[in-house]
């Protein structure tokens, strides 16, 4: 990792740039297969799941018998632990609902706003080199509060065909029957438009691969709904003396082992503090099965001295999808905390936590978004919808403001909305 002492101020905007991913080149290999789709439906999603994946599938859809057998192949240790995670989930996330409040602006005027869900959503759960199921919890258990009729799984099989029998037992713990062994581009496609076997959604959610998070970007920008962009995971972990070392070394390795592009920072009141970290980080890693992955993302990151009011100036300029903060007077620093994914308080609040079993939700915005947009929460799978009512009363209060408005806006037609019906009640 590379290490600065007090940079300044005006190398900032350099230091928090996340690696740079040639998408002008992922995106000429990912346009041409979402055309393919569009065109060939489910023929195209079979052979290019035979071309990336290795596998001819006689079916897309995950069958009962699939279901069953991966109840018996899920250890109960881990259905335990999946139901435990189901259930923080679902206490934090169901917390979020809003009643209906009708709100009387003026006499006679009366508004409100109703959640309503989403009808179709789209899933997506990586299943490659670190099978996701906890994305199912993560995505599934909001999408079933929100009350969604219809969510679509789709997820890459095995080099048998097979699907993680961990995320079929999520999905089905969760609720979510309508599962697709698609992975990559074209399974984010086909959820965008539909084919023959697999239902077009009205919005996408979840993490992927750079294929699948240019798919995504792609087909936002010609008005297929996404949950937010997003990019390689990150990490950044504030520590002072009062961190302890092997812990941050642990939450920056469990970040940089999510993939070769992610990103970890670590920003620490003294060379003593990040020295100590950089000692743990070289024997943790000797033990990680993932070794050669982390060690690449690892080579992307940053070791940062700054004294504390820099330190959060440059935490909020990064904007991390993970925020850490292990110091002394974490509670107070959180305070001033106004960019980040989610933030994890204290020397006992791993990351991990985050990402598995404590209740908040692991899909959050990365590479910077943080500044504009949210993790989802129970409000991704619903849209808000306003309503108004207006008595005659209330139209008689209201209706010489809308009037000279419209007037001054030059929109007759407007006025007139609004004159006629006045006239109306005049003349009763």
């Amino acid at each position: 990792m590379r290490k600065l002492i007090n940079p300044d101020r005006s190398q900032w905007r350099e230091l928090i740039k996340r690696p740079i991913s040639d998408y002008e080149q992922i995106e000429k290999v990912v346009q041409p297969v979402i055309n393919r789709v569009i065109e060939e439906g489910d023929q195209a999603l079979l052979e290019l799941t035979e071309k990336f994946d290795g596998v001819r599938h006689s079916s897309m859809i995950v069958s009962q018998e699939e279901m069953a057998e991966a109840a018996s192949l899920v250890s109960d240790d881990l259905k335990e632990a999946i139901r435990r995670a189901k259930a923080n989930i679902e206490k934090f996330h169901s917390i979020q609902r809003e009643d209906i409040e009708v709100v009387e602006t003026m006499p006679g005027v009366n508004c409100y706003r109703k959640s309503v869900p989403i009808e179709r959503v789209g899933l997506y759960v990586p299943g490659g080199t670190a099978p996701l199921f906890s994305t199912v919890l993560m995505l599934g258990v909001p999408a079933k509060l929100a009350g969604c009729k219809e969510v679509v799984v789709c997820t890459p099989p095995d080099k048998m065909g097979k699907v993680h029998p961990a995320i079929l037992w999520a999905a089905n713990e969760v609720g979510v029957t309508r599962l697709f062994k698609i992975g990559g581009a074209q399974a984010i496609a086909a959820m965008a438009f539909g084919t023959e076997t697999i239902p077009q959604v009205y919005k996408i959610f979840g993490p992927g691969n750079q294929y699948v998070t240019v798919a995504k970007q792609f087909l936002s920008r010609i008005g297929i709904a996404i949950d937010m962009p997003a990019g390689p995971s990150e990490v950044a972990v504030y520590a002072d003396g009062t961190a302890v070392p092997a812990f941050v070394a642990a939450d920056l390795l469990s970040q940089a082992e999510h993939g070769e592009d992610s990103q970890v920072i670590l920003v620490a009141n003294s060379e003593e503090t990040i020295g100590q970290v950089e000692r743990e980080l070289h024997e943790q890693l000797k033990r990680l099965p993932r070794k050669k992955i982390a060690e690449k993302a690892l080579s992307n990151s940053l070791m940062i001295v700054l004294q504390e009011e820099d330190a959060i100036d440059f935490l909020n300029q990064y904007a991390a999808e993970h925020l850490i903060i292990s110091v002394e007077n974490a509670d107070q620093v959180a305070e001033n905390v106004v960019n980040a994914g989610s933030v994890f308080l204290g020397n006992y609040t791993p990351e991990s936590a985050g990402d598995y079993a404590s209740g908040t939700n692991h899909t959050l915005p990365t590479n910077g978004f943080a500044r504009a947009f949210s993790g989802v929460s129970l409000d991704s799978f619903l849209k808000k919808i306003t309503f108004q009512k207006i008595s005659k009363q209330g139209l008689m209060n209201l209706g010489p403001t809308i009037e000279t408005m419209a007037a001054a806006e030059e929109l007759e037609a407007h006025k007139n909305a609004v004159s006629i019906r006045l006239k109306s009640i005049e003349n009763v």
